[in-house]
């Protein structure tokens, strides 16, 4: 057994695997975010549709994609296997109240906030990915050109004041998952220190609260420009 698949299936390994992951997707998230801020654009979604084709095309954003497809594999899988590792680990007649003086909310149910996280994810691409890649799209021309109007296909799906409801609910879940993993993340890669702690602590929060948001905050103004 090689030190890499030693490190991979210790204890460590694993948490080092689930931090790095996890501050690889927090990054995609703000690259995310920032595309789909677009569609807020008063331009009928001129803006969006060039983004999303740049998204769809660029060789280099392909990889990034795919990556991005396996940490949040990895990333799931790690996350059941600690959480099963951390339940095999407790005393007997463990008290769960001394546990929630301890503890935040949030970082004591990880695993089911990752779950309700993951579905989202998994209703979010069937909604989208899966139609823009294999779908009937519509069209659109821009400046001579003919694009995929993946502008249309997120304002209906965001017409649906259930499909808002859900979003915006699921972006509260991922704020509470948030506001544990991004502090986490440093501290099991040893980036903590009592002067800078409080400082990574106090950014996971603004980022905890201001991501979710901002991307809760789309479908609703798309939903009352719907209407």
């Amino acid at each position: 057994m090689s030190w890499v698949t030693k490190t991979l299936s210790s204890t460590l390994g694993r948490k080092l695997l689930m931090a790095l992951t996890g501050l690889f997707l927090i990054l995609f998230l703000v690259v995310h975010l920032a595309g789909n801020l677009q569609l807020l654009l008063p331009d009928n979604g001129k803006s969006f549709n060039l983004y999303a084709e740049s998204m769809a095309t660029n060789p280099l954003i392909r990889i990034v994609s795919i990556g991005n497809f396996a940490f949040i594999i990895l990333h799931v899988i790690y996350s059941i296997l600690l959480t099963q590792l951390n339940k095999k680990s407790r005393p007997i007649g463990y008290v769960e109240s001394a546990a929630s003086t301890n503890s935040t909310w949030s970082s004591r149910n990880m695993g089911i906030l990752g779950t309700i996280i993951l579905l989202f994810l998994l209703v979010h691409l069937k909604g989208f990915y899966y139609e823009i890649k294999f779908g009937e799209m519509p069209m659109v021309d821009i400046a001579g050109v003919t694009y995929k109007n993946v502008f249309a296909i997120v304002a209906a799906a965001y017409s649906n004041v259930l499909y808002v409801a859900f979003y915006v609910l699921c972006m509260g879940f991922l704020a509470f998952h948030l506001s544990h993993g991004f502090a986490s993340a440093f501290q099991t890669l040893g980036l903590n220190h009592v002067k800078y702690s409080p400082l990574i602590q106090k950014v996971g929060i603004g980022f905890s609260i201001l991501v979710p948001v901002l991307f809760a905050l789309i479908p609703i103004v798309m939903y009352i420009q719907s209407l």
